[in-house]
């Protein structure tokens, strides 16, 4: 009996969200009936465009990886002092438009990645450039891996709230 009413909730919850199949390759798109009540048509071509937005809202960037460096820093005062001018060429090359993401990863992993950028370019060219401005790369502190990306081309707006909610600058 239990299998039954989940079935027919679940069965519910889907009737309740019409989603149009897209062509193949293509995503689908609200219907008439959807239940989030998004209007269906609500592209800003203008906004698009200033964020270089393809068809599906996206962009390509490039997502550098850092990781654990070869060079071992025994002295505390150097090493945070190399630490504070990470932090600001990261402020630097966001205040820029340069970096759209940065931040570390709170967890040691397998890959010993460190933390992570994610750099508005196309070219993994450039973003290596940019990426050997940081004091803590140029000192052999971090090493970096660097990825093609395709992601949300509105991300590069986040960091405008993202001002308004932190208290402090690290």
């Amino acid at each position: 009996m239990k299998k039954i009413l989940l079935l027919l909730f679940l069965c519910s919850l889907l009737s309740s969200c019409v989603i149009t199949k897209g062509k193949d390759g293509e995503p689908g798109k609200p219907g008439a009936n959807a239940s989030n009540n998004t209007p269906a048509n609500t592209f800003n071509k203008e906004l698009a465009a200033k964020l270089g937005a393809d068809q599906y809202g996206m962009k390509s960037y490039v997502v550098v990886m850092l990781t654990t460096g070869t060079a071992k820093i025994e002295d505390k005062a150097k090493m945070g002092e190399l630490m504070k001018g990470h932090l600001a060429n990261i402020g630097k090359l966001a205040d820029e438009g340069k970096i759209v993401v940065a931040g570390p990863f709170l967890e040691k992993n397998k890959e010993n990645y460190r933390g992570m950028f994610i750099f508005n370019t196309q070219s993994k060219e450039e973003a290596e450039q940019w990426v050997k401005t940081d004091p803590a790369v140029q000192a052999g502190v971090f090493s970096y891996e660097i990825f093609p990306w395709y992601g949300s081309a509105a991300l590069p707006m986040y960091l405008k709230y993202h001002k308004e909610i932190s208290k402090e600058n690290p």
